[in-house]
């Protein structure tokens, strides 16, 4: 592998990016984590939810049985319909056919958290901080692999930057989910993995998803 390539300890953030990983708000009782403030509150702007209030409509929405059997599910590709989310924020109700899955990407400055409404997902990610601009390809350094399995009602939340993967592993069983965001998604950037290489391959914006 080259030696020239940074590593995601070595290229520096912005100075304007945080510098604390984030976490799961359903992390087990202590102090609650930093990605918990009020989005925006810190710049004096309009404060919208809160990550744990994101948490709390994915999961009460994914136990809306009538709203989870209406999505439409192809057997083939991804289906989604846009869901009107708390304080603004941007929301999504998604269905996933057996061996789906999204591929690498981030959510830039949006908080978010989503939950399992029926089926099973599974999530890797990376306990990181990747720089937000300026590299091409990074090479990541052992021990920031993470991995979990979201079974129906079981969810997660997460702060800025976040990157990760999510999956339906299944052969034969659909998968449905519940996400939420805010502030509403700006951009996604979308990357490809080879072992520790991570490359960015695309940055889409909502007029490519919407």
């Amino acid at each position: 592998m080259s030696p020239a390539l940074p590593t995601a300890a070595s290229v520096p953030s912005p100075a304007t990016a945080p510098t604390t990983p984030a976490r799961a708000v359903s992390a087990p009782a202590g102090p609650a984590p930093a990605v918990s403030a009020r989005v925006g509150s810190a710049r004096g702007v309009s404060a919208g939810p809160t990550v744990a209030e994101l948490l709390d409509f994915v999961r009460r929405t994914a136990e809306d049985t009538a709203l989870i059997a209406s999505l439409p599910l192809d057997p083939e590709g991804r289906t989604w319909v846009r869901l009107e989310g708390p304080g603004g924020s941007e929301a999504w109700l998604i269905g996933w056919p057996p061996g789906t899955g999204t591929g690498w990407h981030d959510h830039a400055d949006s908080v978010g958290a989503f939950t399992t409404a029926s089926g099973t997902l599974k999530e890797h990610s990376l306990a990181v901080r990747l720089p937000t601009d300026g590299w091409k390809t990074l090479e990541l350094n052992d021990g920031v692999d993470r991995e979990r399995e979201l079974a129906a009602g079981q969810g997660r939340a997460f702060g800025q930057n976040h990157v990760h993967e999510v999956l339906n592993e299944s052969g034969s069983a659909h998968a449905v989910s519940v996400h939420a965001y805010y502030p509403p998604l700006p951009r996604i950037r979308r990357f490809s993995r080879t072992g520790a290489v991570l490359r960015l391959e695309q940055t889409e914006v909502p007029e490519d998803w919407q």
